[in-house]
């Protein structure tokens, strides 16, 4: 085999063993600033975050006005704060969960990235 035939395979490993980035640089200002999201995984062991995400789910579950797709909301609490994600059916419920949410987060950030559905549907059409 050719060293010219083998020319683009070095070039890129030697590229990529350098750490150069190959793809495309983005222009100045177009990025959207990044959003943090939350997943279960995210949650902290720490007993005092455990205890207000036990005590959000249990508000949510008591609350017979739920439908389903509400109650099973991912709740996430950690670095001082407890993120809401998942998809309800209407607004009212997304209120609903954040409003048992911060009654029982107390001083904590409640950040709600929680989805109403019917809006996803409308969206799509």
């Amino acid at each position: 085999m050719k060293l010219r035939s083998k020319f683009p395979l070095i070039l890129t490993v030697t590229l990529l063993a350098s750490g150069f980035d190959v793809r495309a640089a983005e222009p100045k200002g177009t990025k959207e600033p990044a959003r943090e999201t939350k997943t279960p995984l995210d949650q902290s062991n720490r007993p005092e975050d455990l205890k207000i995400t036990q005590a959000i789910r249990k508000a949510v579950m008591a609350d017979d006005s739920l439908s389903l797709e509400a109650k099973n909301v991912q709740i996430i609490t950690a670095d001082g704060k407890v993120t809401l994600r998942g998809k309800v059916d209407n607004p009212g419920e997304k209120e609903k969960v954040a409003t048992h949410a911060r009654k029982s987060a107390g001083s904590m950030d409640v950040v709600n990235q929680i989805e109403v559905e019917a809006d996803n549907k409308t969206a799509r059409k």
